[in-house]
């Protein structure tokens, strides 16, 4: 990730780093995540005798996160609290005119893809491209307001020279886990990570042997912690008007992104199959 951290908001860069910790830098995120405050009233010391660990573990997570060092996380913590980020229904308001409105919405989407940008973990993006190419099978999962995303995944793939389906129904869906083989690849798509039956369902998927891609926000969240690669977005909107606006956008451009590194594996093959879809239309 490097240097891109350094424009990327600490709290967040922790919460979407998260699932890649070890044990103890788990410790250390829960400790800052909970207690931001304190931390920045904290000496090095003071934290470490708290969570029970050295000194240098402390520094190493700190460098881990993209920081020079504990003094440079405090003061990265304590500008973020002067500072705070404005979501998009704290901008907005009742007397912006139409244009205002359609410019903070505009500004909130490229927000929320270029936090996104400096979350994604090359190790993870390549491992779901590489993959989604081998793959004998590919099945995209999303309900509620994933589910025109995994609709959208499918439109895409199927521009491709791989067997790809969709399905947004939740029977429907447990009806195809049952047929996946360890030669599947199942994608999950879901903002917040802790629907139940989107768990079950990944489950189902899992004791096929099929393996499973989730794109979801939350690294705590039970989706991204037992998907096998999990693939991290960024939104910041809290209230519900908008809660799903830039969650949606950003959702699009990871299938696009996955879309095209598959599109440029197989340039040739695939550009045969989009001719072909093109004299389909014309006909």
């Amino acid at each position: 990730m490097g240097t891109q951290l350094h424009s990327f908001p600490c709290l967040h860069r922790i919460q979407t780093m998260y699932s890649e910790f070890s044990a103890k830098e788990r410790k250390i995120a829960d400790y800052i995540l909970e207690n931001p405050q304190r931390l920045v009233h904290s000496t090095i010391n003071q934290v470490a005798d708290q969570l029970l660990v050295a000194d240098a573990t402390v520094f190493r997570f700190c460098k881990r996160i993209g920081f020079s060092g504990f003094q440079a996380l405090k003061i990265a913590l304590a500008a973020e609290a002067a500072r705070p980020g404005k979501n998009m229904d704290e901008a907005v308001k009742d007397t912006d005119n139409e244009k205002a409105v359609a410019i903070k919405v505009f500004e909130s989407n490229i927000q929320t893809l270029r936090d996104t940008i400096h979350t994604l973990n090359q190790k993870h993006l390549h491992e779901a491209v590489e993959w989604i190419c081998r793959a004998k099978h590919i099945v995209f999962y999303g309900c509620g307001s994933a589910s025109v995303i995994a609709l959208d995944a499918l439109e895409k793939f199927l521009q491709t020279d791989l067997a790809v389906t969709a399905y947004t129904d939740p029977h429907l869906q447990l009806l195809s886990a049952a047929r996946c083989t360890k030669e599947d690849v199942a994608v999950f798509i879901s903002h917040a990570g802790a629907d139940k039956e989107m768990l079950k369902l990944l489950q189902a998927v899992q004791k096929t042997g099929a393996k499973t891609i989730a794109i979801t926000q939350f690294a705590k969240s039970p989706l991204s912690q037992k998907a096998d690669v999990p693939l991290f977005t960024v939104s910041q909107e809290a209230d519900f008007r908008f809660s799903s606006f830039s969650a949606r956008i950003v959702q699009l451009s990871l299938i696009d992104a996955l879309y095209v590194n598959v599109m440029l594996r197989y340039k040739d093959t695939n550009e045969e199959i989009l001719q072909k879809g093109k004299e389909t239309y014309t006909v």
